[in-house]
């Protein structure tokens, strides 16, 4: 008996977009100015990075399209890289995710 009338009710909220959405939806496109500076920020960290990393001897990693993640190879230095960016966030202060979170097969080496 009620499920036509619940039919109803489900497809009007999936439907059309909710009207706080659409306001927020608006709202985005006045922050352009601010987007385009966080932007500027994450294109001086991808060059940090492009630049640094061959200094301490990563040479090896995949082309950088994004903000400032890079796939870097560790395997001339570990073939844990968990192991190596636990220590790398110990000795270095430098937090970094280890390629087995991304890859279980192969990124030990990333």
């Amino acid at each position: 008996v009620l499920v036509r009338p619940i039919e109803r009710l489900q497809q009007n909220l999936s439907i059309s977009v909710p009207t706080l959405s659409q306001i927020a939806a608006e709202a985005a496109f006045e922050g352009r100015a601010e987007m385009e500076a966080i932007k500027r920020g994450y294109q001086e960290n991808r060059r940090i990075l492009i630049e640094g990393l061959p200094k301490a001897g990563l040479t090896k990693f995949l082309p950088a399209d994004g903000a400032f993640y890079l796939y870097a190879d560790v395997s001339d230095f570990t073939s844990d890289s968990f192991a190596f960016a636990s220590e790398m966030l110990e000795k270095a202060h430098v937090a970094a995710t280890p390629g087995v979170d991304f890859d279980p097969i192969h990124g030990r080496a990333f």
